[in-house]
């Protein structure tokens, strides 16, 4: 297929070096660049992967977890109570 494509400055010059280097014709060159950059694409259609940073979640020193538990467990009979009260 025949097309006109306009190129940056610096990337035909890659791409007449890379020609000259490989003694391939420009065209090819360029066909064989876009191939190269589509499969890459393919290759990872997300991107890259994300980037997994761990981090403890632990409890602050000094925070009592049975403590917590026990609020919990209030908190749970005190909407138990309401709730029944209302209906």
């Amino acid at each position: 297929m025949r097309t006109t494509l306009t190129i940056d400055d610096d990337l035909a010059a890659l791409l007449q070096q890379r020609a000259r280097e490989t003694g391939l014709s420009f065209k090819e060159t360029v066909n064989r660049a876009i191939r190269a950059g589509l499969g890459q694409a393919a290759a990872r259609p997300g991107g890259a992967a994300p980037k997994t940073i761990p981090h403890a979640f632990g409890f602050r020193p000094g925070i009592d977890t049975d403590k917590l538990g026990q609020l919990a467990d209030e908190l749970e009979a005190e909407a138990f109570d309401r709730n029944s009260e209302q209906a």
